[in-house]
């Protein structure tokens, strides 16, 4: 296997990237193709590791020369369309070619996902792709679909949600009848706004016949108490919800840091409770979960976070791996291929209502 890794994308990059590829590759078995400009590369290599060649490093790494970047203020589309040898492009050429099996970046986001549905392409029956990222849940972890890829939605597209997240926790956890909840203000049928409230309708009245077990509203609150396997809902309030998280994962860190070294007494205090202090973090860290998989084009994409460091590319990289391995997306064609030959209408009502 083969993983395409954008070296120049993200607001630490090209270190943190490659860091995490020489971290995440004696942990892998895949080959790690970093894509960018090859003298910038290098040179960090040799300042980092103190050494000529990548493959000094591993025989599993190698370089992709790009002369162009997607930087983070550039419009998606003109940059895709104009910025051709950039790293994002000539990453997703690679993975439409067969050159890789999987492309990961954690560059301009709407570039990312305007590369992935024009070169890369939907999967048949999809309206719009996602972006599903993985948190963590009280003995479990927690999908959140979606997390910043589509701000203004439809009903159909959060069905749609529904489905990928079915299929993905499906196969790549082996999770049986995933629970799925529509994240909400409150969980009556009749609360929310409209797009809620006509997701709700169309979530109760086709979830059977699709296969997804929705248990109905879930509110912020009760995400994280491991009643739920996943969260729908539209881009724009996924990602307001993915990052709030973030920051009170951040807050709770640093509180509870600043608490335990307040004095000399909370310091000793602290040192017999120190291993559940660190599987504590270690549960909450979102960094241990990875990127956010682009669910709904023909071939694996994967989204790092933007601020990612090396121990998210290195945990991005394996999850990329796994993602690969568990044939998530074959299994989505062939789970849509199968529910649009019995539910047509249903797209129709997406195509018709643009």
């Amino acid at each position: 296997m083969k993983i395409l890794l954008d070296a120049m994308g993200g607001d630490n990059a090209p270190d943190a990237n490659i860091k995490g590829a020489v971290k995440a590759i004696n942990q892998i078995e895949s080959e790690v193709i970093l894509i960018g400009n090859e003298n910038i590369i290098n040179s960090r290599i040799r300042e980092l590791f103190g050494k000529d060649n990548i493959k000094e490093i591993s025989d599993r790494l190698s370089i992709k020369h790009t002369t162009e970047t997607i930087e983070m203020e550039d419009i998606p589309t003109q940059a895709i369309k104009r910025k051709k040898d950039s790293s994002m492009v000539v990453g997703f050429n690679m993975l439409k070619n067969g050159e890789g099996d999987v492309f990961v970046s954690a560059g301009n986001s709407g570039a990312l996902l305007t590369g992935a549905t024009l070169l890369v392409g939907r999967i048949k029956g999809i309206d719009r792709p996602a972006l599903a990222g993985i948190l963590p849940a009280y003995k479990s972890r927690l999908l959140l679909i979606d997390s910043g890829s589509n701000t203004n939605c439809k009903p159909i597209n959060l069905l749609q949600f529904a489905q990928m997240a079915t299929i993905y926790l499906n196969s790549t956890f082996g999770t049986e009848r995933p629970k799925i909840g529509l994240l909400n203000i409150g969980t009556e049928e009749n609360k929310g706004n409209d797009l809620t409230k006509e997701s709700y309708k169309l979530l109760k009245e086709k979830s059977k016949e699709l296969n997804i077990n929705f248990i109905g509203n879930i509110e912020g609150r009760d995400a994280f108490l491991g009643n739920i396997d996943a969260i729908v809902t539209d881009g724009f309030t996924g990602n307001v919800f993915l990052k709030a998280v973030e920051g009170i994962g951040k807050f709770v860190k640093i509180s509870l840091s600043e608490s335990l070294k307040k004095n000399i007494v909370s310091t000793i205090a602290t040192i017999p409770a120190l291993p559940g202090i660190k599987r504590f973090a270690k549960t909450v860290d979102y960094k241990e979960y990875g990127g956010a998989l682009f669910l709904g084009v023909k071939k694996p994409v994967v989204k790092a976070h933007g601020s990612s460091d090396e121990k998210l590319f290195e945990f991005t990289i394996k999850q990329a791996e796994q993602f690969v391995n568990n044939s998530t997306v074959e299994k989505m064609i062939d789970e849509f291929e199968k529910i649009n030959s019995k539910n047509e209408d249903i797209f129709d009502e997406a195509v018709n209502a643009e």
